[in-house]
């Protein structure tokens, strides 16, 4: 009877004629479900209310949209600079609004919607002065996302590829030279994805393949930091497998381009099997310093045989001239 009642008041609040006799077994229960699924998505259809279209100044929507990113509020502020474009399209304040919504969606760590939304300001306005900042922002939000050596470094290439646009086509903008460092740091993180593979096949004695991935970082990324490394590295692999003059003539070149490295003297160890390098254990253990380290000891009597000018009086002994071992007078 309350289920019934319960029905009833439900067919009334939506104004429907309510049924002299409801039945509630069998595809009743299954009419009724369907007839209160349908009221459901009714009334939340009636709760969302579309946002009433207000055309505004286009110098206070831009404004506020300013104050929105300025205040951290970075999706709010995309929505307005879109909404600035929507509102007056062929303003002047349009084309700024298209690249201050990406740099929001930049600034709110947004980069794929920050990409997107370059990648339209640059082929809407190719010609603009302000395509060298889009694309630098572009390489920013790729350069952003770069991830550790052990991962896949596409997104690397992308940033890299994209300041290399950028330098190319801009050569002499504000951006080109903090794209050319950059461009430098991604050689090496690509490099240091190459060390990082070459390595692995290293342990695991696949030496024809460490060897290629090697030779490609020495080969193709010459300004890096893993240079020494991958020539000693590739040293080794020779003489694992046998190749003593290719090893030798390894060895030279790193010894050539980096004499005072630390991988130069591992390779020329392995090579002409000597130790060169003095370890704590070559030190025997009761030698506190060495020969150019001992603490120098002062003749106190060395200035009592200088006589003064005047009072024939020895000259004073000063702190700095006295021993180190004496401790009193």
């Amino acid at each position: 009877m309350a289920a019934r009642q319960s029905i009833s008041l439900a067919f009334m609040s939506f104004g429907l004629h309510v049924p002299r006799k409801i039945s509630l077994s069998g595809n009743g229960w299954r009419g009724l479900l369907a007839i209160f699924m349908i009221m459901a998505l009714v009334s939340a259809c009636e709760g969302k209310k579309k946002k009433e279209y207000v055309e505004r100044p286009v110098e206070k929507l831009y404004n506020e949209a300013l104050d929105k990113m300025q205040a951290h509020q970075y999706g709010p502020a995309t929505e307005t600079f879109d909404e600035v474009e929507r509102q007056h399209p062929y303003s002047v304040w349009a084309t700024k609004a298209q690249l201050m919504a990406a740099y929001a969606y930049y600034l709110g760590n947004r980069y794929d919607d920050a990409i997107l939304a370059l990648d339209r300001f640059i082929q809407l306005h190719p010609s603009n002065r302000d395509v060298a900042y889009a694309m630098y922002l572009k390489g920013l939000s790729f350069y952003e996302q770069i991830s550790d050596v052990a991962r896949d470094q596409k997104i690397t290439e992308l940033a890299l590829n994209t300041f290399k646009e950028l330098v190319g086509r801009f050569p002499k903008s504000k951006y080109a030279r903090d794209a050319k460092v950059k461009i430098d740091l991604a050689y090496d993180h690509l490099a240091g994805k190459e060390m990082e593979i070459g390595r692995y096949y290293h342990t695991q004695r696949q030496y024809l393949a460490a060897i290629n991935r090697f030779r490609n970082v020495v080969e193709n990324y010459q300004t890096t930091t893993h240079v020494p490394e991958a020539l000693h590295r590739l040293t080794e692999a020779y003489l694992s497998i046998g190749i003593t003059d290719e090893a030798r003539k390894t060895a030279a070149v790193l010894g050539h381009n980096f004499p005072t490295s630390e991988w130069y003297i591992d390779s020329y160890e392995i090579v002409e099997d000597k130790k060169i390098r003095i370890t704590k254990e070559d030190v025997p253990w009761w030698k506190l310093w060495g020969d150019d380290k001992k603490p120098a000891i002062t003749n106190v009597n060395a200035n009592k045989s200088q006589v003064a000018k005047k009072g024939g009086k020895a000259a004073s002994t000063s702190k700095e001239d006295a021993p180190w071992w004496k401790i009193w007078k």
